[in-house]
């Protein structure tokens, strides 16, 4: 009985082990974002009705995401001075800058490879949208029925939005940051754990034999 006991508590903690690995639901999928003070924030409109202004700054990166609070954020820091610095200013017109992220292999759906991340400023009429801007410098652009953006440049070639499977609260980081030993199994002190209770149950059944 004490050896079935041991069993069980070691099986229980192992599949504790594995619930670290477990796998949460995303979308990949293009996000949309706007420099704010040096800073990209999610955007609170689609392209198609956001409208921005001469001198703005904004995104695309495409990545799998749970949520827009989990959403990838472009790399990369010009600003709008760096990025539209060969298109001078003229009248009738508004310069928009725009970052575009195609993001990482990992994120790529099978088969494709991401185009490397690339800047444009986009010249359009004063009153054109972000979808607009984005269409006179990066087609073809791909939408569903639902005019949810789909490709930016071909890319990427099919889906849409779909779902996929992810490690629970994964994030971007640094290379030297992306593994560590945890990310492969059990931590540390979880084995340190199994160990002592394999000594701990050892010592109970052979106190039970030595009685016996």
């Amino acid at each position: 009985m004490i050896r079935r006991a041991v069993l069980l508590l070691l099986a229980s903690l192992l599949l504790c082990a594995g619930a670290g690995q477990a796998q949460a639901a995303g979308y990949r999928y293009w996000s949309f974002w706007e420099r704010d003070a040096g800073r990209w924030v999610y955007a609170t409109q689609g392209p198609s009705l956001a409208r921005p202004s001469d001198g703005d700054v904004q995104g695309f990166r495409f990545a799998v995401s749970e949520d827009s609070a989990s959403a990838v954020r472009p790399r990369g820091s010009a600003d709008f001075a760096t990025i539209c610095a060969k298109t001078p200013a003229r009248d009738g017109s508004k310069r928009v800058a725009l970052v575009l992220d195609f993001g990482t292999p990992s994120d790529a759906p099978e088969g494709e490879t991401p185009p490397a991340a690339r800047t444009a400023c986009a010249r359009v009429s004063p009153d054109a949208t972000t979808a607009e801007a984005l269409a006179s410098v990066a087609k073809p652009l791909r939408y569903d029925t639902n005019a949810l953006l789909c490709a930016i440049s071909g890319y990427p070639e099919q889906g849409c939005g779909e779902q996929v499977q992810q490690r629970q609260k994964e994030k971007e980081k640094p290379a030297a940051e992306q593994r560590t030993p945890s990310d492969d199994g059990p931590s540390l002190g979880l084995v340190a754990g199994v160990a002592v209770v394999v000594v701990l149950g050892g010592a109970a059944i052979w106190q039970v034999r030595r009685r016996g």
